[in-house]
């Protein structure tokens, strides 16, 4: 039955309807926000999948470029795999949903927005994520919803609930906000140094609207919603973990209290393998493939107890470190000799080592998306490889992960990133995680500030990240410990990855991973206090020890950049008629030139002398040649009556014997020879654009 309900978000008409579309998926609903439409689909498979020990759900944003009338620039003209901006959508549609899925809930679920409309004032990502909690809400799939999403900006001072487009590009503050009526659920943000008081009323005022919204989506499902459907349960056998609890939760206890992460888990296994020589004595020889599900909960299920209870009850953590300590740190800059600039960070057994490259504008990324974003010049990549973290693995590109993280500690950096103007490099950091043990984001925005600071980049300050966690209690909220510069035992059994990136005077990111039903503002603005605490360590005594501040030279490997404007209408002269005059200067100089519509032309060479003399090049072919204008140039002809003189790349003229010297000269050639760089004054152009020089002017003046 084909339904339509109404409501207002941030003061804008918002619809949903169903019904209508794709009536076989288990929900389906469009969301028309102005001129924006989405459409949500999900599915669930009636079964659960075989050997599967997690929850398969999988969360796609597929962006349609006729969305935006635009054909897709590839070879065969469709939209090919997901853009890295499609893929950070998905990856925040699917965090404030994931925990609200039963625990032990095992049917594949597949999410699936389409965007199939775009009005630039009206986020196609608040409505996907408003879609994918309105279609899982009234369809049959268990669920415990809704949620609602909002973003938010921080403009003149004022903080700004979903908006426009050129809004956005005057805020200081990209904010997307989920949650329930109760709670939030997911924060994802890139910011200019935002106070935490700030981005915590910013979080708060959006979960005013989120709460509106979740209400009106209850509301469809009340009337609309279908019957929860009933599913295998994937739960460990009571009996056989309450046995597991009573001979293990001493050993298991004993065995996660280590500061290495290694010894740690042999120390695991080895009471895992115990856990499995109980369960053949309980359920015989078969028991290690019959029962491999139980004995794999009971183990995971165990540590997990262990783990958590030793933080809420004794105050202690694996490692032995105290609630608000961080890990051993190291910072190195200048490791490798070639790159343009290196470094490594290291926490505790978490090490990254971040390379920085300089190129030119002709090296930008280019970008093929919905929004009016067409490019970038500063680009960071993020890797993490099998061996971080002792396993063996082929490399196979980076996945959703690698693109997140990666996005995280470009956000960061982005506020500190100088102007183009400032500093006319395109630049890309890649970071390459060595170790893993928790936080490989954050020490990528460390190690991203020490190899740019190595690379010569002036940013205006040094920028750090840190992770915090969360303990809680399910029978007492109120008995929480939140947990600064957490390793990956803890996130792995811990509620929450708080992760904030900032300088000492602001947050630049943020992203949280989240997986109970949600966080309270204590919590929040806890997590805000601990992180910007630890982030001035770090930069004080990590960062600004090992490189105080930017190199003041580049390295004599990376390019030299020379950028200059020039009137418009003297493009065409510096390029010349099929490209004649910007060949010269490249063949002549070795370097490389772009010109930008605008007039700017950014010179590069790896040698800052060819980068000069194209300059002066470039100088010539757009100087103004006026009567009166005192210029330079080279004897290119002698003759009886005087000399010709080039005095730009394409003029030429001509300095009459009389007007060479104040003294007498019988002959061109007594003076002057081809080939001389000489200062000459432009006295006249005649109408036919002929130009009379003189250097018998200039001495005039010289002895007035």
């Amino acid at each position: 039955m084909f339904k339509i309900y109404e409501t207002e978000l941030a003061g804008r008409k918002l619809t949903i309807e169903t019904g209508k579309f794709a009536k076989q998926a288990n929900g389906s609903v469009t969301v028309r926000y102005g001129d924006t439409v989405v459409m949500t689909n999900v599915t669930a498979s009636k079964e659960p999948k075989d050997g599967v020990d997690f929850f398969p759900l999988s969360v796609d944003y597929e962006e349609k470029l006729y969305s935006v009338g635009k054909i897709p620039g590839s070879f065969n003209r469709r939209e090919g795999k997901p853009a890295d901006k499609a893929i950070l959508v998905s990856r925040a549609i699917d965090r404030p949903i994931r925990p609200l899925f039963p625990h032990d809930f095992r049917n594949d679920v597949c999410v699936v927005n389409t965007v199939l409309s775009v009005d630039e004032d009206c986020s196609p990502e608040v409505c996907a994520n408003i879609g994918t909690s309105a279609a899982l809400s009234i369809s049959d799939i268990p669920w415990g919803g809704p949620t609602s999403a909002m973003q938010v900006g921080y403009i003149d001072n004022k903080i700004v609930l979903n908006p426009s487009e050129e809004e956005s590009k005057k805020s200081r503050l990209h904010l997307t906000v989920a949650g329930t009526e109760e709670k939030i659920t997911m924060i994802e943000a890139g910011a200019d140094e935002i106070p935490n008081d700030i981005m915590l009323n910013a979080i708060k005022e959006a979960h005013v609207e989120i709460k509106k919204i979740c209400k009106f989506i209850s509301e469809m499902k009340s009337e609309i919603g279908k019957p929860k459907f009933e599913y295998k349960s994937f739960s460990v056998d009571p009996d056989f973990y309450k046995a597991v609890t009573e001979k293990f939760e001493s050993a298991m206890s004993d065995a996660v209290r280590n500061t290495d992460k290694e010894i740690r888990n042999d120390n695991v296994d080895k009471v895992a393998e115990e856990i499995k020589n109980l369960a053949i004595e309980m359920y015989g020889e078969d028991a290690e493939e019959e029962h491999a599900f139980d004995i794999a909960t009971a183990v995971h299920d165990l540590e997990k107890h262990c783990v958590r209870n030793m933080i809420l009850t004794e105050r202690k953590r694996p490692d032995g470190r105290g609630i608000d300590e961080i890990r051993p740190l190291y910072g190195e800059v200048g490791l490798l000799p070639r790159v343009h600039g290196s470094a490594l960070f290291s926490r505790g057994q978490t090490q990254v080592l971040s390379i920085a490259t300089l190129g030119t504008k002709a090296d930008e990324q280019l970008l093929d998306g919905l929004d009016s974003e067409t490019s970038k010049r500063y680009m960071h990549q993020y890797n993490f490889p099998s061996y971080s973290v002792g396993e063996a693995r082929p490399s196979r590109g980076p996945g959703r992960r690698e693109v997140g993280h990666g996005a995280l500690a470009e956000r960061a950096l982005v506020p500190v990133i100088p102007t183009e103007e400032e500093f006319p490099y395109t630049i890309r950091v890649v970071s390459e995680v060595l170790e893993s043990n928790g936080s490989t984001s954050q020490a990528s925005i460390c190690g991203s500030t020490l190899a740019l600071m190595d690379a010569g980049v002036p940013i205006k300050k040094p920028v750090a990240g840190i992770s915090t966690g969360l303990i809680t209690n399910p029978d007492d909220p109120e008995n929480y410990i939140v947990l600064t510069d957490i390793q990956d035992i803890e996130d792995f059994f811990g509620d929450m990855d708080f992760k904030v990136g900032g300088t000492k005077d602001g947050i630049t990111a943020i992203q949280v991973d989240i997986k109970i039903d949600g966080l309270t503002y204590d919590i929040i603005e806890q997590a805000f206090e601990r992180t910007a605490k630890a982030r001035a360590y770090i930069i004080d005594d990590i960062i600004l020890k090992a490189i105080p501040a930017p190199r003041e030279e580049l390295s004599k490997y990376a390019p030299k950049i020379i950028n200059i404007v020039i009137p418009q209408e003297k493009i065409k002269d510096v390029i010349g008629s099929g490209g004649k005059t910007i060949n010269k200067i490249i063949d002549e100089t070795g370097a490389k030139l772009d010109i930008e519509e605008d007039g700017r032309v950014f010179i590069y060479a790896q040698d800052i002398e060819n980068a000069k003399k194209a300059l002066k090049m470039v100088e010539d072919i757009t100087r103004d040649i006026e009567v009166g204008s005192i210029v330079g140039g080279v004897v290119t002809k002698i003759a009886a009556f005087g000399a010709f003189v080039k005095i730009g790349m394409n003029k030429e003229g001509l300095l009459h014997i009389s007007k060479i010297s104040s003294k007498r000269v019988e002959k061109v050639e007594d003076v002057l020879s081809v080939g001389d760089e000489v200062t000459v004054k432009v006295i006249d152009i005649d109408g036919q654009g002929k130009i009379a020089l003189s250097m018998k002017d200039l001495e005039v003046g010289e002895n007035k």
